[in-house]
């Protein structure tokens, strides 16, 4: 399954938007008011649960510096990646797509398809606050 958010703009350099991405700790300012748990479970890995979903544990597994972040998923019963691409707009400001990745059967992938398009669409437009 493969979801991109709409590209948001930042009033933050390239920079500066992928520090504070990288920053996993942040994701908690990014989540959805539906969010029950968010727990910090290392400096590069964290945990999080929104109303009526499963926990999901999230870690940090590749960056390029100022241009991606991806977070994967550290279980294997919804194994999927979420990618943050971060493009300079200007020297002040920058845009963010998020795409999720994840191989699910096809009853899995119908039942999360738009609750999972919803937290992306949710992240990306709680990034134009940071």
């Amino acid at each position: 399954m493969h979801l991109e958010s709409e590209k948001v703009s930042i009033a933050k350099s390239q920079k500066e938007t992928f520090e504070f991405l990288k920053n996993v700790e942040n994701f908690k300012k990014l989540m959805p008011e539906s969010i029950e748990k968010f727990e910090m479970l290392s400096t590069d890995s964290f945990l999080f649960q929104l109303k009526g979903m499963p926990t999901i544990k999230l870690k940090l597994e590749k960056t390029e510096p100022n241009h991606l972040v991806v977070l994967a998923a550290s279980s294997d019963k919804l194994p999927f990646t979420l990618r943050g691409e971060i493009e300079e707009v200007n020297e002040r400001d920058s845009s963010v797509q998020l795409i999720f990745e994840g191989e699910f059967n096809s009853m899995m992938a119908m039942m999360i398809k738009n609750p999972i398009k919803k937290f992306i669409t949710t992240l990306s437009e709680n990034l134009k606050a940071i």
